[in-house]
């Protein structure tokens, strides 16, 4: 039985892995279930894409253990598919059929019949040989799931907390949403999430921030598309009220896409002359959507600018800024709940490269603040080279900088700022430090 593509969800699945681990595509570009009618189909496959590059470690470790020789690399399709099935047979419940049977007639449709039996058989081995496995797999560094560089440096970073930095970043996140309290209508909205068969949790940290269950797509969630809520994990929206905002206070928000902390800042004040800079034309324009969405369409005082935002000849029009958010580009490794691939895409080269790009950025950006006006530096990263280590470094080198408390209940101390790891009270991990100009 040959199985269509289009009408598959593990064949969609392997295709996305394919993007992901060959092109090197982050998940939300490399997804290709949207091809499948069914939405129970687009949700599998998913979840099954999503499964495979959180356990993609450990998966590879149980299918080494479990084929008699490695695959040919141009056979990784088949290799794929397996680990597939070893996702279902481990971490799902029931079903155990048809990830047997099913994921081993894909196998059919990559024109590899002769791999059927192979995908049948080693699947089946897994059933009868899964504790011993599995209590294999607990004496290996494999039962992270993490490349050795990142486990190192977590390590390193954290000794203390490395072994629940790995478990968060292998669990998938909740879904945080933020509530527009600038829209006349938000008092309605969480008996609307009520009515439509939500469960609804606050936040203590975060005051617009509500957690719903069952996760939804935003097209099925009462008041998205009229702007009253927005997706946005309660970590990141701790920045606008970070700000310390005034109304008329001139703001810049740096490397501003896709416009999240742009949006939470305007329905925090909306009377602010706000210039918000981005590098990619495409990404501006998903700013622009969703201030449009949130109701900032007809707002004076916002400036969407296309621009490198270290380069500020090219923009910068003279005029101080009261507060200057930098979102800094970052290895995103406080997100992987979110984004697994980010485990297997990221690299050290990288790293280094974004911790050059970050003090380059701070450097351009601070003679851009006026005297006594304030830089909130924020980073989606759990390494101190890119956090604590780089506002050091800034501090030391800037003598009319100097730390402005925060004084919040979250997080930790680290070096100048505060630290959150994945998972605190339900948070992304996040870096913020407030840096004030003294003369």
């Amino acid at each position: 039985m040959k199985i269509k593509a289009k009408n598959s969800p593990r064949l969609a699945a392997l295709h996305t892995l394919g993007n992901v681990l060959d092109k090197k595509l982050n998940l939300s570009d490399a997804d290709t279930s949207a091809q499948l009618a069914d939405p129970r189909d687009r949700a599998l496959s998913k979840h099954l894409s999503y499964g495979v590059l959180r356990w993609l470690g450990s998966l590879e470790w149980i299918a080494g253990k479990l084929l008699s020789r490695p695959l040919k690399s141009r056979d990784q399709d088949i290799n794929r598919m397996i680990w597939i099935g070893l996702h279902q047979l481990w971490k799902d419940d029931g079903a155990e059929h048809a990830a047997i049977n099913e994921t081993a007639e894909c196998a059919r449709s990559l024109g590899k019949p002769w791999a059927v039996g192979l995908i049948n058989a080693v699947l089946r081995r897994f059933q009868r040989e899964q504790d011993m496995l599995i209590a294999g797999l607990m004496d290996t560094t494999a039962r992270f799931s993490h490349p050795g560089w990142l486990l190192e440096q977590l390590q390193s970073d954290w000794p203390d907390d490395w072994v629940s930095i790995v478990a968060e970043n292998n669990q998938a996140a909740s879904l945080w949403l933020r509530i527009n309290r600038a829209h006349r209508k938000h008092p309605e909205i969480t008996g609307r999430l009520h009515e439509a068969g939500f469960s609804v949790i606050t936040h203590p940290f975060a005051a617009d921030a509500l957690a719903i269950s069952p996760a939804a797509a935003v097209s099925e969630i009462p008041g998205f598309q009229e702007g009253i809520l927005s997706v946005q994990d309660p970590a990141a929206q701790l920045a606008a009220q970070l700000l310390a905002l005034e109304p008329g206070f001139h703001v810049l928000d740096a490397c501003a896409a896709p416009g999240g902390k742009t949006c939470h800042i305007l329905e925090h004040v909306p009377d602010l002359d706000l210039t918000a800079v981005e590098l990619s034309t495409t990404r501006v324009q998903r700013i622009r959507e969703n201030l449009e969405r949130l109701g900032f369409k007809e707002t004076t005082g916002i400036q969407l600018v296309t621009a490198d935002a270290g380069a500020t000849d090219s923009w910068w029009d003279g005029r101080s800024f009261d507060r200057i958010l930098l979102d800094a580009p970052c290895s995103a490794t406080g997100v992987i709940r979110r984004h697994p691939e980010i485990k297997w895409l990221r690299t050290t080269a990288q790293v280094d490269d974004a911790v050059q790009l970050q003090r380059g950025l701070l450097a351009r950006l601070w003679p851009l603040l006026k005297p006594g006006g304030i830089l909130l530096y924020a980073t989606c990263s759990v390494l101190k080279r890119e956090n604590s280590d780089q506002i050091n470094h800034f501090l030391s080198s800037h003598d009319d900088a100097e730390v402005a408390p925060m004084r919040p209940d979250w997080g930790r101390e680290s070096g100048a700022g505060r630290q959150i790891l994945p998972g605190e009270k339900g948070m992304d991990g996040f870096f913020y430090a407030c840096l004030r100009k003294t003369h």
